[in-house]
């Protein structure tokens, strides 16, 4: 018997591709599994292209080129790539992205975290930002690092490792209690 599954519009996180120099392929893969809405840089374009990955939005105020069929254009206007994509995500109503980059700037998604369900790929790191009591199961001698800091903020099931990277003191649950609406934090992916 075989099960079949409809993805409709924006059900799956959409795939902004800023850069892509150090990321895994079987985690692109995986990101891609369900055919999302992908938006990249016109540097990114022609790596995905050669890749075979069909790309919805070139952003850029250059020409996209031909390098497929369909393929729509996003001006940066004021903006840089990552807020462009951002606005244009937010206000099309998305509820989630899933972000390819090589460089962090927490800058560039600060305005849109309590915006958009956000989710940073960066090396062998997922970045997203978490609200007030956060608090999450992982196994023990898991590390998280806190991107952002917040005044007040009280940690538990977690030992300082220094740098603002933190492990899990045992398996189980941990939280994150702090006063600002929102921090990043980042966790280690293999």
């Amino acid at each position: 018997m075989s099960s079949h599954h409809i993805v409709r519009e924006k059900q799956e996180p959409a795939l902004l591709v800023l850069s892509m120099d150090t990321f895994d392929e079987e985690m692109l893969g995986q990101l891609l599994e369900w055919s999302p809405t992908v938006i990249c840089t016109t540097n990114t374009a022609e790596k995905l292209d050669a890749s075979g990955i069909k790309v919805d939005w070139i952003i850029g105020d250059g020409e996209a080129g031909d390098l497929q069929s369909d393929v729509k254009h996003m001006p940066l206007g004021e903006d840089n790539a990552a807020g462009a994509a951002l606005k244009y995500l937010v206000t099309h109503n998305y509820p989630a992205v899933n972000v390819i980059t090589d460089v962090l700037e927490l800058k560039d998604f600060l305005f849109y975290a309590d915006k958009i369900n956000l989710v940073i790929f960066r090396e062998q790191q997922k970045i997203y930002a978490v609200n007030p009591g956060f608090s999450k199961w992982k196994p023990a001698c898991e590390f998280i690092e806190l991107l952002s800091h917040s005044p007040g903020l009280q940690l538990s099931g977690l030992e300082a490792m220094g740098n603002n990277r933190y492990k899990t003191t045992h398996d189980g649950f941990f939280t994150l209690q702090f006063e600002q609406p929102f921090l990043f934090i980042a966790e280690d992916i293999e």
